[in-house]
């Protein structure tokens, strides 16, 4: 054969292969629009809808399959044009059923259940067979030009486009491959919103986070799955699709054996997934709690990290509801770990343990005692302490708010609170305290006096009372609501009504609330309560009664006041009284 002879023989074969090749990659390009169509149409189902949805989850994974497929130099290979053209005709069968299911033009519903039952289990078979495909190593990747992820307000499609290409890579990659999609999907996720949806509705990308969570001898794939897990985790309305996946037992399995970085991620995904009460049974089947008190103990023999146990902490504060888990939560020494916690010097640990022990005591005498006898009390008070320059102040409210709710449900309590020095801090917080920690140190203060003759006591030896009637004079129609509220409980003590009577600047700004010229008079109830009770000591019935503010009680009498009337009868009664008496002298 002479040389012009073998280059046309040359050229005609590479024309042919060519062709083929061509021939291969249309064939591949319908079949995966065919699916696409395919999937799109299987949403207007409405009979048998959960097969359905099983085979849209099937073809969505072997479209997935295909696409990977077609960014490779597969035309010449026998083995993929073999599963194309097989899944070829499972494809046109698959049209065949969803037309007749949209159309209700099927013969009988068991044949047809037993139709789809089939094509499902051919539908696993084809992605199988691609699968295998895949871990041969025979496909030659094309993956020289990388798609750039689409600017600032880019269409969907556009977007569904980049993560599709990165889907691919994660799918078919070897190692740094997938190491860089998920890394270019991280960035994605953590800068816009948009993409999150866009991963979510793409579910073989949820399953192959899943997969990858269990990546261990890849730490770096790992984490950057569980980092992606935990974007999504932070979205109210996909959190329920990350459930159904099955994500509960790899975010596990990473928090007992992954790299630090993996066990922080996955701890900060089970503290959003615990946030819907319902997702704890499934946490608990699968030894999560005890991962959880684990971490929380410092039982893997390594250094507690805020960063790690604080999540953890909020994990297992969101699983206290749960009857069942609180008490096994308890019998594994629950209690101890978080008093200790409450000491850490990380803001987000010691506000999670705070309301940890705030919520497992709730309603519950028992754990209340528990937390008492354990030490809980003294530590939540030594948090407060007011020479701790490293206690935020948002720290000292959680505080504040889990002694209320701890230690005011009996007087024996509150005994122990006045002897570990809590009313001399509620008075510091009460004159020098922040607006936010001032009104709270404020309710306290009111829930505190009306709950035990003793507390009243140690209030006013404190001099509470000097401080509340200053309250009387504030701005705010509820902090003097509340001021005047304790100041009532308070004066029923005789020996704090004899200390107020004796402080002439007290009385004054007291009396002073009745004068109709005073602008933040408000709710004068609570006010005239306090005057009766100081009625009941002389010194209280004279400086009412001498005082320039008389007439305007008098005044609120005969206006048809109630409380004014009784006032002014009361200290008319006590002056008659007065003068027979000095008659009879």
């Amino acid at each position: 054969m002479g040389e012009e002879e073998k280059q046309g023989a040359k050229e005609t074969e590479q024309s042919q292969n060519s062709s083929e090749s061509s021939s291969g990659e249309s064939s591949l390009r319908r079949i995966i629009e065919s699916i696409t169509s395919l999937i799109s149409l299987s949403y207007s189902i409405k009979i048998f809808a959960a097969k359905w949805k099983t085979i849209r989850t099937k073809l969505e994974d072997l479209n997935s399959g295909l696409v990977a497929v077609q960014n490779c130099e597969a035309s010449e290979n026998p083995a993929v044009s073999g599963i194309v053209s097989n899944t070829w005709k499972t494809v046109n069968e698959c049209h065949d059923l969803a037309r007749r299911c949209v159309d209700l033009s099927y013969s009988g519903k068991l044949l047809m259940q037993s139709d789809l039952d089939m094509l499902s289990a051919r539908l696993d078979l084809h992605a199988r067979n691609l699968s295998e495909v895949y871990n041969a190593g025979v496909l030659t990747r094309r993956f020289a030009i990388v798609v750039s992820r689409p600017g600032n307000g880019a269409c969907r499609d556009d977007m569904r486009f980049y993560v599709r290409d990165l889907m691919t890579r994660m799918k078919i990659g070897d190692a740094e491959m997938k190491r860089l999609a998920l890394l270019n999907l991280h960035e994605a996720v953590v800068e816009d919103d948009k993409y999150v949806k866009v991963v979510v509705e793409h579910s073989v990308i949820v399953h192959l986070l899943i997969s990858f969570l269990d990546f261990s001898h890849e730490v770096e794939i790992q984490e950057l799955a569980a980092k992606i897990v935990s974007v999504i985790s932070g979205f109210r309305s996909y959190k329920v699709v990350l459930i159904e996946a099955g994500i509960i037992a790899p975010l596990i399995r990473v928090l007992e054996c992954g790299s630090e970085v993996g066990k922080e991620e996955a701890a900060k995904s089970l503290q959003r997934l615990t946030e819907n009460s319902d997702n704890g049974w499934s946490i608990s089947a699968h030894g999560g709690v005890t991962a959880l008190l684990k971490l929380c103990s410092g039982g893997d023999g390594g250094e507690i990290r805020s960063e790690l146990v604080g999540p953890a902490c909020g994990a297992l504060k969101n699983l206290v509801g749960v009857e069942e888990i609180k008490r096994f939560m308890v019998e594994g020494g629950v209690i101890s770990t978080f008093i200790r916690l409450t000491r850490s010097k990380d803001e987000v640990l010691q506000i999670n343990s705070i309301e940890f022990l705030q919520n497992i005591a709730s309603g519950d005498e028992a754990i209340r005692i528990m937390v008492a006898k354990e030490g809980g009390i003294r530590a939540l008070v030594r948090v407060l302490e007011p020479r701790s320059v490293a206690c935020s102040c948002k720290v000292r409210e959680t505080a504040l708010r889990a002694i209320e709710n701890l230690s005011f449900w009996n007087a024996s309590s509150i005994s122990v609170l006045i002897k570990y020095g809590f009313v001399d801090q509620l008075m510091f917080f009460l004159r020098n305290g922040e607006v936010s920690i001032q009104e709270l140190a404020l309710k306290v203060a009111i829930r505190m006096c009306g709950k035990s003759e003793e507390a009243n006591k140690a209030m006013g030896d404190a001099n509470f009372m000097t401080e509340l009637v200053n309250f009387l004079d504030s701005k705010s129609f509820e902090v003097r609501e509340m001021a005047a509220e304790a100041l009532s409980n308070m004066v029923s003590v005789p020996k704090n009504r004899k200390r107020f009577v004796q402080d002439d600047r007290n009385m004054r700004l007291l009396l002073q609330r009745f004068d109709p010229e005073q602008v933040n008079s408000g709710n004068t109830k609570p006010l005239f309560s306090i005057l009766m009770s100081l009625t009941s000591c002389n010194g209280g019935r004279r400086k009412i009664a001498h005082s320039g503010y008389l007439k305007n009680i008098e005044k609120l009498a005969e206006d048809q006041v109630s409380d004014a009337k009784k006032l002014v009868k009361k200290l008319s009664t006590n002056r008659f009284r007065s003068m027979l008496s000095g008659i009879w002298r």
